[in-house]
């Protein structure tokens, strides 16, 4: 049962960054890479806008969470995102001199927010 809770939600989270990636687009950004891996973590969605690179935090809240998905975007995540995001740019040198900056989308009970900016990584 385990297993399929996991699925169920990994493929509710899929849903939600395919989501979140078409809204993006429809405004102006350029998709770049999807679920970047790292041992330090994991960035849902890398963006071109203009010559910034945006790095993305999606976060889905089903029906039933009083918590908003943005405010779940803790210290110690914002730090395993700016170490992946880091590990990206180390990666894929051509980056390496573009401003960069990290955006959270919230998505459930048929709502999606966009925070632009919501920290920005430092040099």
């Amino acid at each position: 049962m385990a297993l399929l809770a996991r699925w169920l939600a990994q493929l509710r989270g899929s849903r939600a960054e395919s989501a979140a990636m078409s809204e993006l687009v429809s405004a102006g950004l350029v998709l770049v890479a999807r679920n970047f891996r790292t041992r330090q973590g994991e960035i849902d969605l890398v963006m071109r806008d203009g010559v910034v690179l945006v790095f993305v935090e999606v976060r889905y809240r089903g029906r039933t969470s009083f918590v908003d998905g943005i405010a779940s975007i803790d210290a110690g995540k914002r730090k395993r995102l700016i170490a992946a995001a880091r590990q990206f740019v180390q990666e894929h040198p051509e980056w390496r001199l573009s401003p960069q900056r990290f955006d959270a989308v919230s998505m459930g009970q048929g709502e999606t927010r966009w925070v632009r900016s919501m920290f920005v990584v430092d040099a």
